[in-house]
C-alpha cells in the first residue's frame, strides 16, 4: 500500500478528511493484523520498540498530512512551526503495548502568523477518526511548570517525554521546562509516589493470576524506580545507574524478568484483542503457546519469578536512592539509642540496616532475630537487602538449624518467613521448599502459589479467630505447638511432582525434622499429619459424618485425639490460607461437627455403633428440661421417629423444638434462618416440589440437605446454603417456598450431563440406607436434576451433602432401602445419564 502517494492525490485532488482519515484507518488495520507475525519474530522490549516507531512514523505522517492540508505547496520548515508532538508515558519510554492508550503531549509557543489552534485541531481529528485510542494533552509551553505543581499524573507523565516530530526550538524549549519541574520539590514528589505505589501494592498482591502491570512486582513498580532515579539523577534510562547503585549482574537478572513481563503482557493483549493486563486462567494455555512455553505450569511459575525479581530489586534500590530524604538530623538521635549492633536498629517494631555496612552471614542475623522480643515485626529495604545477599552456606549447619528452630517457637514466625521470602532465601533455609518456590495451583480453589499459600497458613495459626479452636491450640505443649507450626508450613512442600503430593510431602518432612532435633514421636505425628492434612475436611465436606463407618475409617488415620486435635488446628489453617471467604461460617461448622463426633469416638474404648449411640442421646434426651415439659404423647412420638440421623445431626433442644413445630402442621409450615448463611427448615404434610424450590435458589449453592418423616405424616426438610440472603431477600424467598407446593411447576432449561462412570451407588453402606454419589464437573442446576430424578424413582433421600469447587462437585446422597431399589441400580444409571 503506497500510502504517500494515495495521501497526495487525495490532497491534489482536494479530497475530504473522512477520505484522507479513512485511508489511514486502513493502513493501521493491515498493520495491527501484521502483529501476531511480528510478535513471533521479535518479543519483549525489541517488539515494542518496533511497535513505539511504527506509531511515531503514522503520527509523522498524519502531522505531515495535516500542514499539507494547511499550507498546500508553500509549507514552511517543520522547525519554524512552533508545535512539538511529544510522546507520554509508556508510549514515552518506547514501551508502549498493542492496545494500550497512545499518551501525546501537543506543546506549542505562541506566534503570531500561524493558526496553530487549527493544525492541533485537525491532528486529534484525524488520529481519532482514523480508529487510535489517544490520550492527549496540549499545553502552551511556559504553563507545563504549573500544570505538573497542579496535578502529580501531569508531573510524572511529563518525566517520559520523548519527542516523535515538530519543532526541535519548541522541543528544546520544553526540555528547559521538564528539567525546572524535575527539580522542583523532590522530596514531596518521591515520597508522594512511593505513598501511591503503597496503596496499589495492597490493592494488587501477588496471586496467580497476576495483574502484570499493576500487581507487587509488575511494571508500575519499575516505572517507580525509574522516576525516582530520574527525579534525583536526571538519567533517561536505569541502565545509567549499573555499576553505581547496583551491580551489573543485579540489572542483569532485572532485567531479564522485565524482558518476559513485556513478552507475556504482549501476548495478553494480541490473545484477547484488548486492553488485557490479567493473566487470567482461561488465557494462560493462549499465552504459553505463543510464547513458545510447553508446560503452563512453569510459564505461569517464571512470570511469578519474574514478579518476585523486580520486587525485590525494586525495595532495595528504590530505598537506597531515596534514604537521603528520609534521614533527617533529629532522627540520627533516634537511630543511636535505637541501635542493636553496627549498622541495624529497631524503630518502632520496624528493623533498619544501614547500606554501608558488609553483608553478614546467616546465622548472624538468625541470632538477631532470635534475640528480639517474640511480636511481629515489618522489614525495612536495607534489612531486606542484608538477608537477600546473606552468606549462606550448604549443608546447613547444625547451628543454622538450632536457630530455625528457636525462630519457629516463636508466636509470630509468619513475619520472619515473609522476610525469607521477599529476601528469595525461604528455600535455601528449608529445602523443602525448593520444587515449590513461585509454584501455581490450578485447581480452581487455592488463590495463591504455594510458597505463599503457606506463609499464610503459618499467620492463620498464630492469629487463630475461632474460639473454639483457639482454646485448643492454647491447651497444646510447647512441643505440640512447634510440631504443628512444622506441619502446617510444610504440609504442601510435596506438589509439584506425579506422585500424591501429601505422601511425598510426608516422606521430606522426615528428614527435616530430625535435623531439627524433634523426638521421636514429634516427628511421628508430624510425618501422619502432613500425610493426612486434607482428610479432614474432605471427610466433613464430602462424607456422611454422622455415619459409624465413616467416623471409625476416619479415625483409623488418625489414631489417637491428640492427632484429632491438631489436625482440626490444621485444617482451620490450611482453609484460612487459601485465601478469599473459603473459610466460612458454612465450612467451620461441618468441621466442628465431624471433630465432635470423631473426638466420642476416639475417647470410648468400646465401638460405638449406630444403635449405642442413639440409646446415649435418647437417655439425656428424656432428662433435659425442653422435653420433659412437652406433653407425653408427643414424647412418645419423637422417641418411635426412625431416623436415627435425626437424633445423630440436632441438639437435644432442637429435637423437642423441630417436634413442637412439627405438632401444628396443617398443611405445610417453614423457618428461614440467615445470620451467618441461609437456612430453609420446612414441615409439609401436602406434597413438596423439591426440584423446583433447588433450582429456583441454585444461585446460592446448597452446602447440605436433610430430609425424613417424623410423626403423623410430618416431613421435615432442612437445607444449608453456602450463600446468604439480604433482609430485603427474605420476601422473595418466601415466595419461592410458597409456590414449591405448587406440583405444576417444572424445572426447565436444566441442561445437565452426568456419565455413568461419575456415578457410584454403594448398596452396603449400613442395613437401612445406600449411598449414592455423584461426582460431575460443576453445572447449575445439578442439585434440583439429579432430586427430580429420584422423585421420578419414588426414592426417598435422606441427606445431601454438596461439597463443590470452581469446575468438579461431589454430591452424596443416603436413601432409604425402598422399592427394591438395590435390586435395580441401573434403573438410577439409566434416569441420571439421561
Amino acid at each position: 500500500m503506497d500510502l504517500l502517494l494515495q495521501i497526495e492525490n487525495i490532497i491534489e485532488k482536494n479530497g475530504s478528511d473522512f477520505e484522507l482519515s479513512k485511508l489511514f484507518k486502513q493502513y493501521i488495520t493491515e498493520y495491527k493484523s501484521s502483529l501476531p507475525e511480528l510478535f513471533q519474530s521479535s518479543q519483549g522490549k525489541d517488539f515494542l520498540v518496533k511497535h513505539t516507531k511504527k506509531l511515531d512514523s503514522i503520527l509523522e505522517l498524519m502531522y505531515k498530512t495535516v500542514l499539507r492540508r494547511a499550507f498546500g505547496n508553500y509549507m514552511p520548515m517543520r522547525s519554524n512551526i512552533p508545535i512539538a508532538i511529544v510522546a507520554l508515558g509508556s508510549y514515552g519510554r518506547e514501551q508502549l503495548c498493542v492496545h494500550s492508550d497512545i499518551d501525546l503531549l501537543i506543546v506549542y509557543e505562541e506566534i503570531n502568523g500561524y493558526n496553530l489552534e487549527l493544525i492541533i485541531e485537525k491532528l486529534f481529528y484525524l488520529a481519532l477518526d482514523a480508529g487510535l485510542k489517544l490520550g492527549h494533552r496540549v499545553h502552551k509551553v511556559n504553563d507545563l511548570f504549573k500544570a505538573s505543581t497542579e496535578d502529580i499524573t501531569i508531573r510524572t507523565s511529563l518525566m517520559e517525554s520523548r519527542l516523535i516530530t515538530g519543532s526541535t526550538f519548541t522541543w528544546h524549549a520544553t526540555m528547559r521546562q521538564l528539567n525546572r519541574i524535575r527539580l522542583y520539590k523532590q522530596k514531596e514528589f518521591i515520597l508522594a509516589k512511593i505513598e501511591e505505589a503503597q496503596i496499589r501494592r495492597k490493592k494488587n498482591p501477588t496471586s496467580m493470576q497476576p495483574n502484570i502491570k499493576e500487581s507487587v512486582g509488575g511494571l508500575r513498580d519499575t516505572q517507580l524506580l525509574y522516576w525516582i532515579a530520574q527525579t534525583i539523577y536526571g538519567i533517561s534510562s536505569l541502565k545509567e545507574m549499573s555499576g553505581n547503585l547496583f551491580s551489573d549482574e543485579e540489572y542483569k537478572e532485572y532485567r531479564m524478568a522485565l524482558e518476559l513481563l513485556f513478552r507475556v503482557r504482549s501476548a495478553l493483549h494480541l490473545i484477547t484483542n484488548k486492553q488485557e493486563d490479567r493473566l487470567l486462567l482461561e488465557h494462560i494455555p493462549a499465552v504459553s503457546r505463543l510464547l513458545g512455553f510447553s508446560d503452563e505450569r512453569k510459564m505461569v511459575t517464571r512470570v511469578l519469578q519474574a514478579q518476585w525479581r523486580i520486587n525485590n530489586f525494586t525495595q532495595i534500590f528504590a530505598k537506597k536512592m531515596v534514604r537521603q530524604y528520609l534521614v533527617e538530623k533529629p532522627m540520627i538521635a533516634t537511630l543511636r539509642q535505637s541501635r542493636l549492633s553496627k549498622g541495624f536498629y529497631l524503630i518502632d517494631d520496624r528493623l533498619y540496616a544501614s547500606y554501608n555496612i558488609k553483608f553478614k552471614s546467616i546465622n548472624s542475623l538468625l541470632e538477631m532475630l532470635v534475640a528480639l522480643k517474640d511480636k511481629p515485626y515489618q522489614f525495612d529495604a536495607g534489612f531486606l537487602n542484608q538477608f537477600t545477599y546473606a552468606k549462606i552456606a550448604h549443608p546447613l549447619s547444625k547451628k543454622t538449624y538450632t536457630l530455625l528452630k528457636e525462630l519457629l517457637k516463636k508466636r509470630n514466625m509468619h513475619c520472619f518467613l515473609k522476610l525469607f521470602y521477599d529476601a528469595g532465601i525461604l528455600h535455601q533455609l528449608f529445602l523443602n521448599f525448593k520444587k515449590v518456590m513461585h509454584l501455581p495451583q490450578f485447581d480452581g480453589y487455592h488463590h495463591f502459589p504455594v510458597d505463599i499459600h503457606s506463609i499464610n497458613c503459618i499467620k492463620f495459626l498464630e492469629n487463630i479467630e475461632d474460639p473454639f479452636i483457639k482454646e485448643l491450640y492454647d491447651e497444646l505443649s510447647d512441643e505440640e505447638r512447634l510440631l504443628l507450626k512444622i506441619a502446617v508450613l510444610f504440609h504442601d512442600t510435596g506438589k509439584g511432582r506425579k506422585q500424591d503430593h501429601s505422601e511425598v510431602g510426608a516422606k521430606l518432612i522426615a528428614p527435616l525434622a530430625k535435623r531439627l532435633a524433634l523426638s521421636e514421636d514429634a516427628l511421628n505425628r508430624i510425618v501422619l499429619l502432613v500425610r493426612h492434612h486434607i482428610l479432614m475436611s474432605s471427610v466433613a465436606f464430602k462424607e456422611n459424618i454422622h455415619n459409624e463407618k465413616t467416623l471409625y475409617t476416619f479415625m483409623s488415620y488418625i489414631n489417637d485425639t491428640k492427632n484429632l486435635k491438631l489436625l482440626y488446628i490444621l485444617t482451620y489453617a490450611d482453609i484460612n490460607g487459601v485465601g478469599g471467604e473459603t473459610y466460612n461460617s458454612f465450612n467451620s461448622k461441618l468441621l466442628h461437627d465431624l471433630y465432635k463426633s470423631a473426638l466420642e469416638v476416639s475417647e470410648n474404648a468400646n465401638r460405638i455403633t449406630d444403635a449405642s449411640k442413639r440409646i446415649n442421646i435418647e437417655k439425656r434426651l428424656v432428662n433435659s428440661a425442653a422435653f420433659k415439659e412437652l406433653p407425653l404423647l408427643l414424647q412418645k412420638k419423637i422417641l418411635r421417629i426412625e431416623s436415627n440421623l435425626f437424633f445423630f445431626s440436632h441438639t437435644l433442644e432442637d429435637i423437642s423444638s423441630i417436634a413442637l413445630q412439627a405438632k401444628e402442621v396443617q398443611d405445610y409450615s417453614f423457618n428461614i434462618k440467615h445470620k451467618q448463611f441461609l437456612t430453609i427448615e420446612i414441615f409439609r404434610k401436602i406434597p413438596l416440589n423439591i426440584s423446583y424450590l433447588l433450582a429456583s435458589l441454585s444461585r446460592l449453592d446448597v452446602g447440605t440437605m436433610e430430609i425424613l418423616t417424623l410423626f403423623d405424616d410430618v416431613k421435615y426438610f432442612k437445607i444449608d446454603f453456602v450463600k446468604n440472603i439480604t433482609d430485603e431477600e427474605i420476601a422473595d424467598v418466601e415466595e419461592i417456598i410458597a409456590n414449591s407446593f405448587d406440583m405444576k411447576q417444572e424445572v426447565k432449561n436444566l441442561d445437565i450431563t452426568i456419565k455413568k462412570e461419575q456415578i457410584s451407588i454403594d448398596c452396603d453402606h449400613s442395613l437401612t440406607h445406600a449411598e449414592v454419589s455423584v461426582q460431575t464437573s460443576n453445572q447449575r442446576g445439578l442439585l434440583a436434576y439429579i432430586m427430580s430424578c429420584f422423585e421420578t424413582l419414588n426414592i426417598n433421600i435422606v441427606t445431601a451433602k454438596i461439597h463443590s469447587s470452581k469446575h468438579k462437585v461431589k454430591d452424596t446422597f443416603l436413601m432409604e432401602k425402598q422399592n427394591d431399589i438395590c435390586n435395580n441400580v441401573d434403573k438410577i444409571y439409566t434416569l441420571l445419564t439421561k
